[in-house]
C-alpha cells in the first residue's frame, strides 16, 4: 500500500474524512499542495474497499472487520495472495481490501471468531482437487484462514509461511521419518514438500483454511444468460427444447 495511503486510513481512525477538505486532508498528512493527489489516494482506497462513503457524502471512514447489523454482511480483510503450487508470492502484513460476505454464508462457529478470520486469494490450481466443506481450491478463489489456529492436525489445510512467502497446502506429520509433508491436491502432477525437524525453525504456519469463497465462472454464467434470453424470445417451448437450450 502507498505510504500517503496508508497516513490516510490512520487519519480515518479517528475522523470523518468527510468534514475535511481535499486540502485539509493533504496538510494532516503532511503532503501539502496537492489536492489531486490526496483525492487519487481517496479514490484508490475507496475502490479498494479500505474506505466507505454514505450516500448523503456527508461520512467517509474507514471500514472495520466484523459483522455489519444493518446489512448483516461480514467484512474480512485481504491480506495477500498465497501461491498453491510453489511457494512464490507473499502475503502481505497490510490489508488490501475488504471481501464482503453475506453472515448467512459462514457458519455460527465463524461468525462468532470473525475477528480471527482473514482472506488471501489464491493463485495456481495445485489444490484443484481439494475438498474444504466441499469446495475446492482453484486460481482466483477466496481462501478464508483462521489466524489462531497455528496447530493444525494430520490432513488439514493450512496457510504455510516458508521462507517468507505463503502457499497453501494439506498438512501431514510424517513423525516415523522426523518430517512435516505439505501436500498438493491436484489435476497435475506436484512433488510434496518435506521440511525436517531441523529445519522447522524456518517453517511456520499462519493459519487453517476454514472456507473457500469460489470465483465466479464467468463464461458460464454468460451462456446461462444468453439461454435465458433465447428462452425467452422462443416463448413456450417443450421440456426437450428447454433442456437443448439450456445446455448450449
Amino acid at each position: 500500500m502507498h505510504n500517503i495511503q496508508q497516513k490516510i486510513l490512520n487519519l480515518a481512525e479517528n475522523h470523518n474524512l468527510a468534514d475535511f477538505t481535499l486540502r485539509k486532508i493533504g496538510e494532516l498528512v503532511n503532503e501539502p499542495g496537492s489536492p489531486q493527489k490526496i483525492k487519487h489516494h481517496l479514490d484508490q482506497l475507496i475502490g479498494k474497499g479500505l474506505l466507505v462513503v454514505s450516500a448523503d457524502g456527508k461520512e467517509m471512514k474507514k471500514i472495520r472487520q466484523g459483522l455489519d447489523d444493518s446489512s448483516q454482511l461480514v467484512s474480512l480483510p485481504i491480506l495477500g495472495s498465497a501461491n498453491c503450487g510453489q511457494a512464490l508470492c507473499f502475503a502481505d502484513d497490510k490489508i488490501e481490501g475488504y471481501l464482503k460476505i453475506s453472515s448467512s454464508l459462514l457458519s455460527d462457529k465463524l461468525i462468532n471468531k470473525i475477528k480471527d478470520l482473514f482472506v488471501l486469494k489464491a493463485v495456481g490450481n495445485s489444490m484443484n482437487r481439494a475438498s474444504v466443506d466441499g469446495k475446492n481450491i482453484e486460481n482466483g478463489d477466496y481462501v478464508i484462514i483462521d489466524k489462531n489456529a497455528v496447530s493444525p492436525k494430520s490432513g488439514d489445510y493450512v496457510i504455510s509461511n516458508i521462507d517468507g512467502t505463503a502457499n497453501i497446502k494439506r498438512f501431514y506429520a510424517d513423525r516415523d521419518n522426523n518430517q512435516l509433508v505439505l501436500i498438493s491436491e491436484s489435476s497435475q502432477d506436484f512433488p510434496p514438500i518435506y521440511i525436517h525437524e531441523s529445519d522447522f525453525i524456518n517453517y511456520m504456519v499462519c493459519g487453517r483454511v476454514v472456507g473457500v469463497m469460489k470465483r465466479p465462472d464467468e463464461l458460464a454464467l454468460m451462456r446461462q444468460a444468453s439461454a435465458h434470453d433465447i428462452l425467452r424470445d422462443l416463448g413456450p417451448i417443450s421440456k426437450e427444447e428447454v433442456d437443448y437450450y439450456k445446455n448450449l
